[in-house]
């Protein structure tokens, strides 16, 4: 695509953006992404519910759902507290997550070179056991923020990785062929070609990292710290008080889920133009 298509289509863009139309199209894809979700969310709850009563499941087995809203409603401020510190843990690895790997990806893309050197360490970094390297850095850099920040890094950085050397290569190879006999940089093409190119990569790698970035901070809470959502299910676990356990596994789902939905709703603002945000509408 030549540089005066795309900007007409950018400033098409922003026109159709800013109108109320535009605007009122937002919320319904907002809606869209989060109905299904709560409906979904409901009948699950129901069916566990049914299940307990029915069953005469004992409560030091497994928690009716009822009995958890009632520990979220008696104490909010507790897992509101340690969830703002796993969620903490988890943004701050996932941000450190991301830009290591997509500035490896950057490099690994204009050289193969690169890449057959680079590649080994990061398979390196993915089949290292976290159980194992846990407790090492909490030893390293103490019971702090930073052992459970590098953990969620660890567990984020293979996947962003993988999907941005793809999405940096899976360019049109005539617009490739387009912007080379036009004398374009190296720094033009990235900017103009392999960027716009790789974002449903990136996109992607990130719906995925997310949730296992939480998964990470939970894990590393569990190896050194006493704060954070992942403490609080672990010491309930230990006095098998299950409504405090579920009621910290509910409040990282939703907080899961919240950021999931918030990249996905993101990822078609941004990729307007790209078919796998045109599908659903």
């Amino acid at each position: 695509m030549s540089l005066p298509v795309a900007q007409e289509r950018d400033r098409a863009a922003e026109q159709t953006q800013s109108s109320p139309a535009s605007r009122s199209r937002w919320v319904r894809d907002l809606l869209a992404l989060t109905l299904p979700a709560i409906a979904g969310m409901a009948v699950l709850l129901g069916a566990w519910e049914a299940w307990i009563q029915v069953a005469d499941v004992k409560p030091y087995l497994m928690p009716a759902p009822s009995a958890v809203a009632e520990r979220l409603y008696e104490d909010p401020a507790l897992f509101a507290r340690e969830g703002w510190k796993t969620l903490q843990e988890a943004l701050l690895g996932f941000a450190l997550g991301a830009a290591v790997p997509i500035a490896l990806a950057v490099l690994m893309s204009q050289a193969r070179v690169l890449e057959r050197a680079f590649f080994p360490i990061a398979i390196l970094i993915k089949v290292t056991p976290i159980v194992a390297i846990a407790p090492l850095l909490t030893i390293w850099f103490g019971f702090g923020m930073m052992p459970k920040v590098f953990i969620v890094a660890l567990v984020v950085f293979f996947p962003i990785m993988v999907n941005a050397v793809i999405g940096f290569r899976s360019v049109n190879q005539n617009t490739l062929a387009l912007l080379e006999s036009l004398a374009a940089s190296r720094r033009e093409v990235f900017l103009q070609l392999r960027l716009p190119s790789s974002l449903p990569y990136l996109f992607g790698a990130f719906r995925v990292a997310i949730p296992l970035g939480i998964i990470g901070a939970v894990l590393a809470e569990w190896f050194g710290g006493d704060r954070g959502l992942g403490a609080v299910i672990y010491v309930s676990y230990s006095n098998l008080d299950m409504a405090t356990t579920f009621a910290g596994i509910f409040s990282l789902a939703i907080i899961g889920l919240t950021l999931f939905l918030l990249t996905t709703y993101i990822e078609r603002r941004v990729l307007f133009w790209h078919e796998s945000t045109m599908e659903d509408r």
